[in-house]
């Protein structure tokens, strides 16, 4: 293994809301990279006509989190009054902080027609000093990020700063979230501004100073030198990290906090249904009847 890599993660499969997602954060080898603490990779899946994505409301803390699509269209609504179509390119980052619901469906229109869904989610850990934050939601079409040209390659700056420019996202901690599109024949060279590195290969192929990186597997990068990425027939990636996150984080369900009386908390309410409701919504995801860390969350 190139000295680069520090370790590859390889994904597992899970069920959310009717699709199978390949979950590659967290993990033994890495529970997080940078603030992400979750990271999972949705399709291509077809849907076809009359099916969709429903995933019923349900509860947040102490993250955000980041949708970001290659194809298809997800209906985000929250409990602070979002109404909000993402589609290819965009984002939506919604910051969970102190508590908040939402719901993630297919489109009337989309799902009349039919369509191939394409993404990817994560979770991004708040600081201890942000964790109750106010919730709330933002989202930035494609056409309001930074896009980078460089050698072949272009770079879309989703969250943080990266390769001199710096996207619009609000974030809590120094952040790195880029999506990558490699021509073929392409190289790029990543630098040493964030501490932690992760890069994913969603497609294509990628080799790293040298060494062949795997299909729908995550490397995770030695910090302090830079890494070269090279692409001989072109390759769709996602380069992530920052700062390493202030001390240890439980996850429960779909609750991320420093301590285990905040998750408790979060569940407690939820069960009371003391976290707020999306509106025109009457359905909602209960609280698993057991705890078990690290348990499929609803994304």
């Amino acid at each position: 293994m190139s000295t680069s890599i520090r370790v590859l993660l390889k994904p597992h499969q899970h069920d959310v809301g009717g699709l199978t997602v390949r979950r590659v954060l967290p993990a033994l080898a890495a529970r997080t990279v940078g603030p992400f603490i979750f990271f999972d990779h949705i399709g291509p899946a077809t849907l076809v006509p009359g099916q969709g994505l429903d995933v019923r409301p349900h509860p947040h803390i102490g993250l955000a989190t980041v949708t970001y699509l290659f194809e298809g269209a997800i209906m985000h609504r929250d409990s602070v009054d979002s109404v909000q179509k993402i589609v290819p390119g965009d984002v939506n980052w919604m910051t969970a902080g102190r508590g908040i619901v939402h719901s993630e469906r297919t489109p009337d229109e989309e799902r009349e027609r039919g369509q191939t869904m394409h993404g990817i989610q994560t979770w991004v850990a708040l600081p201890v000093a942000s964790e109750e934050v106010e919730p709330s939601f933002e989202h930035h079409a494609a056409s309001a990020l930074p896009q980078i040209e460089r050698d072949g390659v272009t770079l879309r700056v989703i969250a943080g700063t990266a390769f001199g420019a710096q996207a619009p996202t609000r974030t809590f901690s120094p952040t790195l979230y880029v999506a990558a599109d490699f021509a073929r024949g392409s190289a790029l060279t990543l630098d040493t501004e964030h501490e932690e590195r992760g890069v994913y290969l969603v497609e294509g192929d990628l080799s790293i100073d040298g060494e062949t990186l795997p299909e729908q597997q995550m490397a995770v990068l030695e910090p302090g030198a830079p890494v070269h990425f090279e692409s001989a027939n072109g390759a769709r990636v996602m380069i992530l990290g920052g700062a390493p996150l202030d001390g240890a984080r439980i996850i429960e369900w779909n609750f991320v906090a420093s301590s285990r009386d905040k998750i408790e908390a979060a569940k407690q309410a939820w069960s009371e249904q003391r976290m707020g409701h999306v509106s025109g919504e009457t359905e909602f995801i209960p609280l698993p009847p057991a705890r078990r860390e690290n348990r499929a969350p609803e994304a």
